[in-house]
């Protein structure tokens, strides 16, 4: 496995498991304080109190552009030559 195959593996595995964080959070709620939701300049308060992200943002913005970015990440994956090892050859 060469290196780069291994960095975009890394990267499939950490894209399933925001998506998969940002259907739990869809679900039930979970995963409110996750730092993939946090905001990139001020967090909203009110109260007091620091709001999760909306679930509007994480359905119509969140959910999209990582499950595009993995499926781009896939496609760059299959796309990466197979590269085949020189076997032993009997002279």
């Amino acid at each position: 496995m060469t290196l780069k195959e291994k960095d975009l593996l890394d990267r499939i595995k950490t894209l399933e498991e925001a998506v998969a964080k940002g259907r739990e959070y869809l679900e039930s709620g979970a995963h409110a304080d996750w730092t993939g939701f946090r905001p990139i300049f001020v967090k909203k308060v009110r109260d007091g109190k620091v709001l999760p992200p909306h679930p509007d943002w994480v359905k119509n913005v969140f959910l999209p552009n990582h499950e595009k970015a993995l499926r781009e990440a896939e496609r760059l994956l299959e796309k990466l030559p197979q590269q085949k090892k020189p076997g032993w050859v009997a002279p």
